[in-house]
């Protein structure tokens, strides 16, 4: 997923557009590739497009011993 360019910086994949993004100091958007993109990441962020799935977790199994019918 990464790769390493002649300077020995990381090239990562932008979380937003999949594109190449340095991972080094000189890159004030890093993950991203450009502010465009981070600017995107955070609108998504802001308006709650990124959650956790609501569905209701599955019942436990009942406790006690398996072989005894309930």
């Amino acid at each position: 997923m990464s790769d390493v360019n002649k300077i020995g910086e990381r090239i990562v994949r932008c979380p937003s557009c999949g594109g190449d993004s340095v991972y080094a100091e000189r890159n004030p958007y890093r993950p991203f590739c450009s502010a465009r993109c981070r600017g995107v990441d955070f609108g998504a962020w802001a308006s709650e497009e990124f959650r956790m799935p609501a569905e209701t977790p599955a019942d436990d199994e009942p406790f006690g011993d398996p072989k005894k019918v309930q």
